[in-house]
């Protein structure tokens, strides 16, 4: 009965999800470029206080949920130890590069083309990774796909003039973060998604990795903001962990209840479009008009493979169902 009530959820009420969620995500980059031009940690240190301070809050948002419900834990089903345990390390230290070099890539290169490469560039990665590791087929459109976003890319890179905030340190931060988003998605999809019916398992057991990995780092690097300025800087990061991480996935778990994956993927373009907005309009960065030429054809790219994606698995669908009958 509680699970009929779980999967229920209004269509309507699951987009709003998803769509607040992208926007949200895209409000992380602002308050790191906020803290760095203040009394903020470093990047790594920043997303130590991302990952710990989420992991505590998804673990009570988790509690709440239980508590409400009042429904008993599934069991999640068997996983092999050794298994399991790369999984959550891999997962762990992928989202630890993922989230550290994003922050260092709007550090490096302004929030708009930091946040642009980034999650432009990662569902290209991760559409190459699952041709080359798994053999799924990208068919025609997706290579076009894959050919257009890497277009774009190019122009976003090579089209700004000096007074852009294309730089190349912030933009290979930028790969790199694209590539811990691409790891990250390929170990859960290889080695099994974690957590049997619980939704936030998952997340959860990365968040608690990345935290342990990026600790002693953190410490190296500077752990607390400038006390000249600690209010502010602590509110920035409360900001980051409550409502584009804790809240933020919260929300988009509970939205893919009723929203498609693809459809999700499609939403979550709202993210880089709301930081480019952000940091144009509030932050003052400028971008030209090769970078806006680039940043579209690129999101548009990435656009077209969430459809193809969607038709692929439409076709699988049906194509699967005759055979079952």
């Amino acid at each position: 009965m509680h699970a009929t009530s779980a999967v229920t959820l209004p269509v309507g009420r699951g987009l709003l999800y998803v769509t607040f969620a992208a926007t949200a995500w895209g409000t992380a980059g602002a308050a790191a470029a906020l803290l760095y031009r203040g009394s903020g940690p470093g990047p790594i240190a920043l997303t130590f206080w991302r990952t710990f301070g989420g992991l505590l809050l998804l673990l009570a948002v988790r509690a709440l949920r239980r508590r409400r419900s009042g429904a008993p834990v599934a069991p999640a089903p068997y996983e092999p130890i050794r298994r399991r345990a790369m999984r959550l390390a891999v997962t762990g230290i992928a989202l630890a590069v993922f989230q550290a070099a994003y922050f260092a890539a709007v550090e490096a290169t302004g929030l708009a083309v930091g946040t642009v490469v980034t999650m432009g560039a990662g569902p290209v990665l991760i559409a190459i990774g699952a041709r080359v590791t798994m053999g799924e087929r990208l068919g025609a459109g997706g290579v076009l796909a894959v050919a257009g976003a890497l277009t774009g890319l190019l122009i976003l890179v090579l089209g700004g003039d000096g007074a852009a905030t294309v730089r190349p340190a912030g933009v290979g931060y930028a790969l790199l973060s694209a590539t811990g988003c691409a790891a990250m998605t390929l170990a859960t999809r290889r080695l099994g998604k974690g957590g049997g019916s619980d939704p936030y398992a998952s997340t959860i057991s990365a968040f608690a990795v990345a935290a342990l990995c990026l600790l002693p780092l953190a410490v190296m690097e500077g752990l607390w903001p400038q006390t000249h300025d600690l209010g502010r800087g602590l509110w920035l990061m409360g900001y980051i962990a409550a409502v584009p991480t804790a809240l933020a996935y919260g929300l988009y778990f509970a939205g893919l209840a009723a929203v498609r994956a693809a459809t999700a993927s499609v939403i979550s373009l709202i993210e880089p479009v709301s930081a480019a907005a952000i940091a144009v309009l509030l932050l003052g960065e400028r971008l030209t008009m090769a970078t806006a030429v680039g940043t579209g054809v690129l999101l548009t790219a990435v656009a077209a493979l969430a459809v193809t994606e969607a038709r692929g698995a439409r076709a699988a669908t049906g194509s699967a169902a005759p055979a079952a009958g």
